[in-house]
């Protein structure tokens, strides 16, 4: 099945200690059916010092449920992702606008 969301895409969170937020999606674990977003689900971290890096407690945006996200539409709100063919290409669009994503 396409994906219906994926990296770079603007989303916002619908469920969650994070509800409301926005944020940019970095990376995508389909298997796992989870994403990271860019300073939403974020927790501190130890880290060991090395050589080349400082260590302390260091913020790190932890996996979210595909789930718990929706798409930003044009207006700034939360829309679901539809597919349809265009020009003989499958596109997504937002099904609140209609804008191709």
């Amino acid at each position: 099945m396409a994906a219906k969301l994926k990296k770079g895409d603007k989303v916002i969170v619908l469920a969650g200690k994070d509800k409301g937020k926005t944020g940019e999606i970095t990376s995508v674990n389909p298997t796992a059916g989870k994403a990271i977003v860019d300073g939403v689900n974020v927790a501190i971290r130890h880290q060991r010092q090395s050589q080349t890096a400082q260590g302390g407690r260091l913020p790190k945006a932890l996996p979210i449920q595909l789930s718990n996200l929706a798409i930003v539409d044009a207006n700034g709100k939360a829309s679901r992702v539809g597919f349809r063919m265009e020009d003989g290409k499958k596109v997504r669009f937002a099904k609140t606008t209609g804008d191709v994503i």
